[in-house]
C-alpha cells in the first residue's frame, strides 16, 4: 500500500490539533487540499481518502470517525481511540478524581429521566463521585476504602473541572443553558453508550441522548429530532408510530398541508385588485336574477334590458375603487380648466 500523502497528513494533523471539526470545515479543508473538489460532487474521492486513512490508522489503535451532535444535529469529523486500556488512560491530563467526576456526569445525563440529554448546572455540581472510584485494599480482605483526593474533592474543585470538560468539548452548554455532552463524548464513547444499555433510535439505531418519545407511555420507540424530521420530510409520510399512535409535530416543524397551500395557492386565494370587482359583479348578476324571477312571468325582463341592467351593474361596479376621491391627474386637469 502507499504511504500517505501530505494530502492525508494534513487532514489528520488538522483534526489531531483543532479536535473535531464540523462537516462544513472539514468539507472546506477537503476541498483546499484537493484542489477545490467538493465532498458532495466527488463522493467517491473523499470516502478513498478516509478509507485509506483509517486503514493506516488501525495499527495504532485509532479511527477517523463521522459522529452527529444529538441536540441540534451538526455532523463531526474527528480522530478517536478505540480502545480503552490502562495504558491509553495514561494519556489524559485529568486526575482520578476529575475521572470519576466525569463519569458521574456522563451517567446522570444519559439517565436523566426527560430524555433531553442534559442536567442543570447545580445537578451537575451536587453529583457525587465516591460510587465511582473504589480501590480495594488487599490488607483489609474484602473491605474497601475511597482514596483522599476522592473524599476532598470540593466544590470548587467541580466547577473548575465541569469547565474544563466543556472547554475540551467532553461536555457542552446545550441550547436551553443546561450542561450535555459534548461532541467528543459523542465520538469517543460510541461503544460505551451502545453497551450501556441506552435506548436506541428507531431510525439511526444509535443511542438516544436527547431524543423525542412516543405519546403512548407504554411505547419505548425513541426518535432523534433530526431523524425524526427526515423520517417525516416526505408530505405522504405516515407519522404513526408502531404502536399505532400518531407522533405529534415537532417545534418548528412546517405542516405539509399549510407548505402546500403556500407553495401552490388557488386562484381565489391570491390577492388581487380585479378579485373584489369580480365578487361585487357576480353578486349585483344574481340579484337582479332573483329579483327578476319574483316578479313573475308578466313582470320579467327581456333578455335585452336584463344584458343592459348588467353592463350597468359592472360599469357601477368599475367605478367604486374611484368613488373614495378623484385621482391626482383628474384633479390636476380641473385646476387647468378652471
Amino acid at each position: 500500500m502507499a504511504p500517505l500523502s501530505w494530502r492525508h497528513h494534513t487532514l489528520l494533523q488538522a483534526l489531531l490539533s483543532r479536535g473535531p471539526l464540523s462537516e462544513r470545515d472539514f468539507h472546506a479543508l477537503f476541498s483546499a487540499i484537493s484542489g477545490g473538489k467538493n465532498p458532495a460532487t466527488h463522493r467517491q474521492l473523499f470516502n478513498d481518502t478516509l478509507l485509506k486513512i483509517n486503514k493506516e490508522l488501525t495499527y495504532l489503535q485509532f479511527e477517523l470517525r463521522a459522529g452527529i451532535n444529538q441536540y441540534d444535529g451538526t455532523v463531526y469529523y474527528g480522530v478517536v481511540n478505540n480502545i480503552a486500556d490502562e495504558e491509553s488512560k495514561l494519556g489524559s491530563k485529568f486526575s482520578v478524581p476529575q475521572i470519576a467526576f466525569y463519569k458521574g456526569l456522563l451517567e446522570a445525563i444519559v439517565h436523566e429521566a426527560g430524555n433531553d440529554g442534559s442536567i442543570t448546572n447545580i445537578d451537575a455540581l451536587n453529583t457525587r463521585i465516591e460510587n465511582q472510584v473504589v480501590i480495594a485494599d488487599a490488607s483489609q480482605g474484602s473491605q474497601s476504602r475511597l482514596p483522599t483526593s476522592i473524599t476532598n474533592f470540593s466544590l470548587s474543585q467541580k466547577e473548575k473541572t465541569l469547565n474544563e470538560l466543556i472547554q475540551d468539548r467532553w461536555l457542552s452548554y446545550t441550547p436551553t443553558g443546561k450542561i450535555g455532552l459534548g461532541i467528543r463524548s459523542f465520538l469517543d464513547l460510541r461503544s460505551w453508550l451502545r453497551s450501556n444499555d441506552i435506548p436506541s433510535c428507531e431510525v439511526c439505531n444509535e443511542a438516544c441522548i436527547k431524543a423525542s418519545c412516543c405519546p403512548n407511555e407504554e411505547c419505548n420507540v425513541r426518535i432523534h429530532g433530526y431523524c425524526l424530521k427526515k423520517k417525516f420530510s416526505q408530505r405522504k409520510a405516515s407519522r404513526a408510530c408502531g404502536c399505532g399512535t400518531e407522533w405529534p409535530r415537532l417545534e418548528g416543524e412546517d405542516d405539509g398541508a399549510e407548505d402546500e397551500d403556500v407553495n401552490e395557492p388557488e386562484e381565489d386565494q391570491v390577492p388581487s385588485a380585479n378579485q373584489h370587482s369580480r365578487t361585487r359583479r357576480r353578486g349585483v348578476k344574481s340579484e337582479l336574477v332573483e329579483e327578476n324571477e319574483r316578479a313573475g312571468p308578466s313582470a320579467r325582463m327581456t333578455r335585452r334590458a336584463l344584458r343592459s341592467s348588467k353592463a350597468e351593474a359592472v360599469e357601477a361596479a368599475q367605478e367604486v375603487p374611484s368613488a373614495a376621491g378623484p385621482s391626482q391627474s383628474t384633479r390636476a386637469s380641473k385646476r387647468r380648466k378652471n
